[in-house]
């Protein structure tokens, strides 16, 4: 039997400990179960070659690019890091800064090749190591490496391969060649600005023109932003480190782009930037036209803008307009074949897509993301009643009923390129992917070699949807739970915008379980403000960020408990990390009533010290909402703290800065309230591998003392 901790069951504890230890190794050293699975698929345009990064085994974590035929499924290794620099160390602190910075905003943690870029054919692909510079032949499966100006970052290689752009310091340089491409004018140029690469998912800066003669370049002037500062306390004797960070009500970086010419010549592209000061997307339509979207303050009005290079004037294609904000759907706004205009078209119920303006008929679907083209029609990404799964759906712009690609339970995605489709399809079953050559008579699927480690545990979360608000909600019992016995319930957060955390996609489940088996019935529930169930349940959030989550999570935790009795609400913990682990502290802060016990990891406890393009979309400018960020503020509740809190923070979290827990540290202690905080020297708002796990050490005996 199960080792309840809590009098309900029989105690077998060292065996508990050795269950425990087991799977958080595992855990640590198979990368939560990614290791050897593939990942950063880049398919050439006619579909018949495909790129990825995959290691060598379920305990190795340094990435090697691999080419596979899409139609015999033949792989080769063709870029290995370990026979470009051996005995290279591959540690963080070995990247450039602002090449750590980058994968901090898209939370890449692989070793190894973390990034590629490559031709559109993949003759020649091209990434950085360490801050060198390599260009792979992929047909001959050898690399070179290339002279570099100084420590290299996110090269990206012309349409023939010879010629590669890339950053170094804050310049712009084309190599061959030792000649910065920009001028030195204090900007920094070829970057993503930190709302860009965090906030708004652009992530690159500079973009080839399609006949190789000229760059496409953001020039970012951070001169106006306040200086965040990080200073590592384990090591006084190095100097901190700082950078510029867009605080809500503040300045944002201006951001330009110019036409830089490999002869010299420069065109900056002309808009409205302060009335539309986000540059979210850009790229080239051919040599004589370039896209970019654009988005105001508020993110309220966004703009798909047609630029001449050659003058730098530009015209509106369309317009995209929100009372409330304009929620990314990623592959909107674009232009397609023809020159119509595929935009986004919410209604309350559904978000859904428009053509020149006028709806698609996705009835029954919400559009999560268009993919791209597949025989003429749109490939997207898609939810089809329950918001817990994700499917692939076919949609004709000139007409007829969507068509489905997947089928059954699970987080469907996709990928494709001439008549080639990559499906990855995450389930009760297993994560599978497989590349299918659709022209083909057979329809042969030849599956993707995964050397990943099997998931320890076929997790089955008991799903509902609860409340009059329909909340999506899961609870996990211990594997050896007997119906009767009473738990004590873990509530496992997020709640907050962009992030959907029930899903049945079967790695997420793992950590739940675990967590079960030590005793707990985990709760996970997504209230209003997070994304998939429906525009107007994602925009409850509007202007006011705590009220519509924890009433939410309240009243769900009652519904489970009504349909559960075995969970004990007279002792129920809360965790959660980044906008979780504001919710946990909000939580015992403002409802102890209900909840008993907290872990809030990396907090942001005042919004007014997080960034603009998040915190103003949601809540709007501090100035003009000061009662809304007011009442999202943790600080001024200090006072009223009853129950137990952990607080954790990463001492070198660029993201959420670890101030945010510092402050409410201060607050309650200057009120005289009690409580726990456990620094973590040297950590940002990732957590790397191991880490995790011994974190989750450390809330189980808090959870276990403070409930017990």
């Amino acid at each position: 039997m199960a080792d309840y901790w809590s009098g309900h069951a029989p105690r077998d504890h060292d065996r508990a400990v050795t269950i425990t230890d087991a799977y958080l190794a595992l855990s640590a050293r198979t990368g939560r179960f990614t290791f050897g699975a593939p990942r950063a698929y880049t398919l050439a345009e006619d579909g018949t070659r495909l790129l990825l990064l995959r290691s060598t085994g379920s305990e190795d974590p340094v990435d090697r690019l691999h080419l596979v035929d899409t139609a015999t499924g033949e792989e080769r290794l063709v870029a290995d890091p370990a026979a470009l620099l051996p005995g290279r160390s591959g540690r963080r602190d070995d990247l450039p800064a602002v090449e750590r910075r980058l994968r901090e905003r898209t939370r890449l943690v692989a070793a190894g090749i973390g990034t590629y870029a490559a031709t559109a054919d993949l003759a020649v692909a091209v990434f950085t190591l360490d801050g060198r510079l390599f260009r792979t032949d992929t047909a001959a499966g050898t690399s070179d490496e290339l002279p570099v100006a100084g420590p290299a970052f996110d090269p990206r290689p012309d349409a023939t391969g010879q010629r590669v752009a890339y950053v170094a310091g804050d310049a712009l340089y084309v190599t061959p060649g030792l000649a910065p491409l920009s001028p030195a004018d204090g900007a920094r140029w070829g970057v993503a600005e930190f709302a860009a690469a965090e906030e708004l998912g652009r992530a690159r800066g500079h973009w080839w023109r399609p006949d190789g003669g000229a760059l496409l370049a953001a020039r970012v002037d951070e001169s106006a932003l306040p200086r965040r500062h990080f200073a590592d306390p384990a090591h006084p004797g190095e100097a901190p480190e700082d950078f510029a960070y867009p605080q809500a009500g503040g300045p944002n970086a201006d951001v330009q782009l110019w036409v830089l010419g490999l002869d010299g010549g420069r065109v900056r592209l002309h808009w409205d930037a302060d009335a539309f000061p986000y540059l979210c997307a850009a790229s080239w339509a051919c040599d004589q036209e370039v896209l970019l979207t654009v988005a105001d303050r508020l993110q309220q009005n966004v703009l798909l803008l047609a630029a001449d290079p050659a003058t730098g004037r530009t015209r509106e294609l369309s317009r995209t307009t929100d009372e409330f904000w304009v929620d990314d759907l990623p592959g909107t706004p674009a232009r397609l074949p023809g020159g119509r205009l595929l935009t986004v078209h919410d209604t309350p119920q559904a978000r859904g897509l428009a053509l020149d303006g006028k709806p698609l008929d996705t009835t029954g679907l919400q559009i999560r993301r268009v993919v791209g083209r597949l025989h003429g029609r749109l490939l997207c990404e898609t939810g089809q009643g329950d918001p817990a799964d994700q499917h692939v759906h076919l949609i004709d712009p000139d007409g007829g009923a969507p068509e489905p690609l997947t089928t059954g339970p699970g987080v469907h995605s996709a990928l494709a390129a001439g008549d080639t489709l990559l499906l990855t399809s995450a389930g009760p079953r297993g994560i599978r992917r497989t590349v299918r050559r659709t022209a083909d008579r057979d329809g042969r699927e030849l599956p993707l070699t995964d050397l990943s480690a099997a998931l320890p545990y076929p997790v089955r979360p008991q799903l509902a949807r609860v409340t009059d608000r329909a909340l999506p909600s899961a609870v996990v019992y211990p594997r050896e739970h007997t119906p009767g016995w009473r738990l004590p319930v873990l509530l496992d957060v997020y709640g907050g915008p962009g992030y959907q955390a029930v899903a049945t996609e079967p790695r997420r489940w793992q950590l739940r379980q675990w967590w079960a088996d030590q005793g707990f019935a985990v709760v996970t529930t997504d209230n209003r403000g997070t994304p998939f169930v429906s525009p107007d349940f994602t925009r409850a959030i509007f202007r006011r960020f705590s009220q519509a989550a924890l009433d939410d999570q309240v009243d769900a935790l009652h519904a489970l408990a009504a349909r559960h009795p075995d969970l004990d609400l007279g002792r129920v913990g809360v965790r959660g990390w980044s906008y979780g682990g504001y919710f946990a502290a909000l939580a015992v802060l403002r409802r102890p009533d209900v909840f008993h016990a907290a872990c809030a990891g990396a907090p942001p406890t005042d919004f007014r010290l997080y960034d603009t393009a998040y915190t103003e979309r949601y809540l709007g400018l501090p100035q003009d909402n000061p009662e809304g960020y007011a009442g999202d503020c943790l600080l001024t509740d200090a006072p009223g703290l009853t129950r137990p809190l952990l607080l954790i923070h990463g001492l070198a979290d660029d993201n959420v800065h670890p101030a945010h827990t510092l402050l409410l540290s201060q607050a309650l202690t200057a009120a005289g309230r009690p409580h726990a905080v456990l620094p973590l020297p040297g950590v940002t708002h990732m957590t790397p591998d191991g880490l995790n796990e011994q974190l989750a050490q450390a809330e189980l005996a808090f959870l276990r003392d403070a409930l017990g």
